[in-house]
């Protein structure tokens, strides 16, 4: 009886002995563990809204400019023959110093502008008065005969001179004179070099090259030194650049001839005088406005 007992104590050790067996150690294959807990997902990319850049909405529109990377108020003026201050009043800009690429500024005067000037042809008094029938009692037949007979004659009619039109914006009435008395030293081309260069001393004199109104003076033109912009009419611009000293302010009136600055070496490897000429922006060959030396 007590054999079997043993025996029987035995089997249930072993028993327990494989129970923490199997409980120290680790299973080879075991059960996924499903989790119930709450999954908080990722928030949501919200797109920022991008700000499309002021005036985008004319863009290719006659009339209108989209800003290039280094572009300035005055670059765009001078490109599109205008005064800087011109396009910064019709843009609204606070500070013309700060636009953007991409933002589209307007370089031509609006129609319902206040103080934008309008050609306006007059018609041209000859003199001539014009007479208002009278009812007349009826003529003897000799003297009807006599009226037809002046009347078919022909009219002497007092000469009138002939009023030349003033060709918009046109050079005929500029009257160009050379802006320096120096030589020319480089040509124009219209990629390298957009004007003329002359020779010259520092300080000597720099003329208008005809009557115009200073819409630019300083020198916040990369690559054109001290320079002096003149608008001459809706047409032609002219600069002078390289300056030593600038004479005249912007809004200034200057005639042809008058000196506007001396020349110099600002911006440039030696002392010149830079000229060009632009027709609606653009820049054109000076020598072709220039007279003959």
């Amino acid at each position: 009886m007590s054999g079997i007992l043993f025996r029987g104590v035995g089997w249930i050790g072993f028993a327990g002995l494989l129970v923490l067996a199997g409980c120290g150690s680790t299973p080879m294959n075991r059960a996924p563990v499903e989790d119930r807990g709450v999954v908080v997902s990722p928030a949501p990319m919200v797109a920022t809204p991008v700000r499309p850049p002021p005036g985008f909405e004319n863009a290719g529109k006659p009339g209108y400019y989209t800003v290039k990377p280094g572009d300035t108020v005055i670059r765009i003026g001078l490109e599109n023959g205008q005064s800087h201050k011109d396009i910064s009043r019709w843009n609204a800009l606070d500070n013309p110093n700060k636009i953007e690429v991409g933002q589209v500024l307007r370089v031509v005067p609006p129609v319902s502008a206040a103080g934008d000037a309008v050609a306006v042809t007059k018609p041209v008094s000859t003199g001539t008065v014009t007479t208002t029938p009278i009812a007349t009692a009826p003529m003897p037949a000799k003297a009807a005969s006599a009226a037809a007979s002046a009347s078919s004659a022909p009219a002497k009619v007092a000469s009138v001179p002939a009023v030349a039109a003033t060709p918009a914006g046109g050079d005929e009435e500029l009257g160009w004179i050379w802006p320096g008395k120096g030589t020319v030293i480089a040509e124009f081309d219209e990629v390298k070099n957009k004007g003329l260069d002359l020779s010259g001393n520092a300080g000597d004199a720099v003329l208008a090259a005809a009557d115009g109104k200073v819409v630019y003076a300083g020198a916040g033109l990369r690559g054109y030194g001290n320079l002096i912009i003149l608008k001459h009419n809706n047409t032609y611009l002219t600069a002078y650049a390289h300056n030593q000293s600038l004479l005249v302010k912007e809004d200034q009136s200057v005639k042809k001839g008058q000196k506007i600055a001396e020349m110099g070496n600002s911006d440039a490897d030696r002392v010149k005088l830079h000229f060009e000429v632009r027709r609606q922006g653009k820049p054109v060959d000076p020598l072709k406005y220039l007279p003959a030396k």
